[in-house]
Formats: structure tokens, sequence, C-alpha cells
């Protein structure tokens, strides 16, 4: 029988997915305590935001699936990018350079571990 899952999702969060990529993959396949223990020390400026999609995933699972909070790990967690917002830097002789400012829709799935 397939394991209850439950999902959070952060979107249009202005950090550049290769960015949270890194955070990310820190804490997949992590039980959730575990988890946030590694995003509160992580010094990158995504792991608060990943920090809150986690806490938000935990709270889904607990409060609208009735799931325990002591089983739960990260199934699944990826990062895709979202809209680009095109910006232009003036440059010398009156050329313009474009600045790519990328955004993210960050994805956390949670489920509750199998005992035995």
């Amino acid at each position: 029988m397939e394991a209850a899952q439950t999902r959070a999702r952060a979107k249009y969060i202005r950090i550049a997915p290769r960015k949270v990529r890194l955070v990310v993959d820190l804490i997949r396949g992590k039980r959730v305590g575990e988890a946030l223990a590694i995003l509160r020390l992580t010094p990158r400026g995504a792991s608060p935001v990943v920090e809150k999609v986690v806490r938000s995933a935990i709270a889904n699972a607990e409060n609208n699936h009735n799931m325990d909070v002591n089983r739960l790990y990260i199934k699944e967690a990826y990062v895709d990018p979202g809209p680009t917002l095109k910006r232009f830097h003036p440059r010398a002789q009156g050329r313009a350079y474009s600045i790519m400012k990328r955004t993210s829709h960050i994805t956390v799935v949670v489920a509750e571990k199998e005992e035995g």
C-alpha cells in the first residue's frame, strides 16, 4: 500500500533555482527533524525559505491528513524555475547589458515512514 503523503509549495521566490537546489539537495530523504536542523545550520540565503516550506508541509500533514509528525520524512524536494524578470543595466557608449532576475517554485513532499 502507498504511504500517505502531502506537500507544500512556495511559488515566485526571488532566488535563482540553481542556488535553491544546493539547499534542497541537503535535505532530500531525511527525517523532518533532521532536515530542519540541517536547514537551521546551513549558511545560505535560501535556507530560511526552504525551512518555511518544510514547516508548512509538516503542518499540512499534521492538520489536514492526521499524520504522525515523528514518522514523517522528506520524500521529494525539488525546485522548478519560475518566470524570469528581465532588467537592463546601462553600459558605456549607449549599450545595455541584460540582467536576468530568476525566480523559483519550491515543492516539498513529506510522507510517513513505513514501520518495519
